[in-house]
């Protein structure tokens, strides 16, 4: 079944839930054992997104956590301008966000200690339909 592709039924029907637990980005060696949630091969190192118990087997800086939130709409690999809004939603409320995308949904990152405010965002966003230049 092929993903949305229309702008304004992605943000309608985004649907913003949280993952339980605190997540951190790290960078490993190549090779290094690592029960991952999410990888990025870049030239310095492996990037990893773990969850806590991860972060803490393989002793890593747990400084900066972050909160999970899956975009449950199944969107399309193809479809144009969904994270863009997205991120643009939540810049206009002063919140970082690191987005990653998988072959059925988006996930949008987000400071732990901005959960709330992000959530409260894009469930507004999504009531709304978006922005004008949706």
């Amino acid at each position: 079944m092929p993903g949305e592709t229309d702008l304004r039924v992605l943000i309608r029907t985004m649907r913003p839930e949280p993952v339980d637990g605190h997540w951190f980005f790290a960078t490993v060696e190549p090779g290094t054992p690592v029960d991952a949630a999410a990888t990025v091969r870049e030239s310095e190192g492996l990037s990893v997104v773990v969850s806590s118990a991860e972060a803490e087997r393989l002793s890593l800086n747990q400084s900066h956590p972050y909160r999970w939130i899956t975009l449950r709409v199944h969107s399309s690999l193809e479809a144009v301008g969904l994270t863009a809004v997205v991120s643009a939603a939540l810049t206009s409320q002063g919140i970082s966000c690191n987005v990653i995308a998988g072959a059925f949904h988006d996930h949008v990152l987000v400071p732990a200690a901005r959960l709330d405010d992000a959530l409260s965002t894009l469930t507004h966003l999504s009531e709304t339909g978006g922005v004008a230049e949706v």
